[in-house]
């Protein structure tokens, strides 16, 4: 009788160990999750930071462009300033000419009144033709730096004729390159658009009219209850087969689009408003699991997964404000969209 309590007493302390195993395992599979998420965190914020450089290298090259424009700017008001100032040297030289052409004119009259008185008229006249040679050397010497000064105003009015063209340049340049950047955006929206068109198409005739599957926008969306069981993150059977109708679209879809065109499939979780159970401390946490379960489904079915990307909005993003079990239900969703990486 003793022996067989005994027996019995051991058997039941052999639980403990199995409980130890089951709660191991369920830490690990935790550990696991995260570092998948923390894994594509990394990548989507590796992606971003080689746009924000392309963006940074743009807004340098304009920066170098403004700074010549400015630069021809300065020059072109220091070479009016220049023209201004030697073209009232050229209006006082011009004085003097007629100045002293006037004081020859005056001297030629009185030496031809002077005719009459000879002797007093020679000594008038040789310090009149001294003063009239005189003036003739100014008049000669003014003459030539009027001359001078024409070549340097035409010399500036070309430089300035230069510079001005310069700067119309420049700023074409700048223009054409906006332009350019606008349209080389606008080229990669719409084809990307149409491979969205494409495929939502594709998927369209794949799942058909199925019930839980939508489309809303730009978006395919799946009700949470047609891929997963309430509160949990695991892709169920039935929604495994459709994720592989899925992963076979998308593998045509890399297929089609060219390497050249940057984009992802973004999977995007959402929750309810009402509060989680189990092992999941928040509906931010559920929503970002099952987004992962998707991404990492499909890779496993062959889908690059730098064409993927999971991301998990909780309860925050609802597309139905009420409270009706049929409002709670079309919240609790998985939204995949296509878009720019």
């Amino acid at each position: 009788m003793a022996l067989g309590r005994n027996r019995r007493a051991r058997a039941g302390f052999d639980y403990w160990p199995g409980f130890v195993d089951a709660l191991s395992t369920m830490l690990l599979a935790l550990i696991f999750l995260l570092s998948v998420f923390m894994l594509a965190q990394f990548f989507l914020s590796r992606d971003i930071s080689g746009k924000d450089t392309a963006l940074a290298k743009l807004n340098r090259q304009i920066e170098e462009l403004t700074s010549l424009l400015a630069l021809e700017s300065a020059s072109k008001a220091d070479r009016q300033s220049t023209i201004a100032a030697l073209q009232a040297t050229l209006e006082a030289a011009n004085a003097d000419r007629q100045r002293l052409e006037d004081m020859m004119a005056s001297s030629s009259v009185a030496s031809s009144a002077a005719g009459g008185q000879a002797s007093a008229a020679a000594q008038a006249l040789s310090a009149e033709k001294e003063l009239s040679a005189r003036a003739q050397a100014q008049v000669d010497i003014l003459n030539q730096q009027i001359s001078a000064l024409r070549r340097q105003l035409a010399a500036i009015e070309e430089a300035l004729s230069a510079s001005e063209q310069k700067d119309k340049d420049s700023q074409a340049r700048i223009a054409d390159l906006g332009s350019r950047l606008n349209v080389a955006l606008a080229q990669k929206v719409q084809e990307l658009a149409r491979y969205r068109s494409d495929f939502f198409g594709r998927l369209r005739e794949i799942l058909g009219s199925r019930p839980g599957v939508r489309i809303v926008g730009d978006r395919f969306v799946f009700e949470s209850e047609v891929l997963f069981e309430s509160g949990r993150a695991e892709i169920n059977p039935a929604g495994r087969a459709q994720m592989d109708q899925l992963a076979m679209a998308l593998q045509d879809l890399e297929r089609m689009i060219p390497p050249e065109l940057p984009w992802v499939m973004r999977v995007d979780g959402h929750t309810d408003r009402r509060p989680v159970s189990g092992i999941f401390k928040s509906n931010w946490e559920l929503s970002s699991a099952r987004a992962i379960s998707v991404v990492q489904y499909l890779v496993s079915k062959g889908v690059s997964p730098q064409h993927l990307v999971a991301a998990g909005f909780g309860e925050f993003q609802p597309i139905d404000s009420g409270e009706s079990d049929e409002a709670l239900r079309r919240n609790r969703r998985i939204e995949l969209k296509l878009t720019e990486r």
